[in-house]
């Protein structure tokens, strides 16, 4: 991906380094990988899943810190400054898509943060909170992407910030909110599968970034979109729960199977067009 040159956002928030508690939050949107791919990380690192499953679930000690800052290297460094770039390309994208848009923020954090939402582990991946318009990002999730997952690339990163950005589209739009009052009432699977139609626009929206993003500013090296869609298929639901626990349980999918995370994306990729990617009318994902 070229981005070198490209013009760095200033609505990021550099909180690396901080240290805080470690408790579940409430009311964030797309948690990039969740818990179940969480765990899928810690397996495949030869760790214990069920200290992590303690500590989100609240069966730890929220208060207990990790100890010193982690060590900021000059390749984290090069890596703050990509995201500042890839935001500066949907603040510009979406500006020409959405008049009066309204650009989120971005928080950089280490291991755990405060948000509007509530004080998050970084173990739940890249979130979006409605609450205070940020997305919440610790840079060590892109190295779990590459090393864990089997999804390097720079691309594939850029692809994890437009999907979150994409949730704030949704929160401008109304969507979030219009889901959140729809859950009501409603049992678990129901619920569930609201989220996956989110989910599935924001892959969506993420496509319609890079199609607007190449067209206006040649962003995409030969291999980068490949990239993405690998980033897609690797995060999907089914893959991940087939590598955690050996089956598949589609009535608690909450981002939508790996097929169809990469054909949202591309598709969005493909038209450019955001009034194609209304998933919640669609019959068929």
């Amino acid at each position: 991906m070229r981005w070198q040159g490209e013009r760095r956002s200033q609505n990021v928030e550099d909180r690396r380094g901080a240290s805080g508690p470690r408790m579940p939050g409430r009311g964030m949107i797309g948690g990039g990988l969740g818990l179940v791919a969480v765990i899928v990380v810690v397996m495949l690192a030869g760790g214990d899943p069920s200290s992590l499953i303690g500590m989100l679930g609240g069966g730890g000690d929220p208060t207990v810190d990790s100890g010193a800052p982690r060590q900021r290297t000059a390749a984290d460094d090069q890596q703050a400054e990509f995201v500042a770039a890839v935001l500066a390309t949907t603040e510009d994208v979406w500006h020409g898509i959405l008049p009066g848009y309204v650009e989120p923020g971005l928080v950089l954090f280490d291991d755990a943060v405060e948000s509007a939402c509530g004080t998050q582990s970084a173990a739940v991946g890249p979130f979006y909170c409605p609450g205070d318009s940020k997305v919440y990002l610790d840079l060590g999730f892109f190295r779990q992407l590459d090393r864990d997952l089997g999804a390097p690339g720079d691309f594939a990163q850029a692809y994890v910030i437009a999907h979150e950005v994409g949730h704030h589209v949704q929160n401008l739009l109304g969507t979030s909110r219009q889901v959140h009052d729809a859950e009501r009432g409603l049992g678990e699977a129901e619920k569930n599968a609201l989220s996956v139609r989110l989910e599935l626009q924001a892959d969506f929206y993420a496509g319609v970034w890079a199609h607007h993003a190449q067209k206006a500013k040649d962003l995409l090296e030969q291999g980068d979109l490949d990239e993405a869609l690998r980033a897609a298929s690797r995060i999907g639901d089914d893959v991940l729960q087939k590598r955690a626990q050996g089956r598949v349980s589609p009535d608690s999918f909450t981002h939508g199977t790996a097929e169809q995370r990469a054909r949202w994306f591309k598709k969005g990729f493909d038209t450019g067009d955001v009034r194609q990617g209304d998933t919640f009318a669609a019959k068929q994902l």
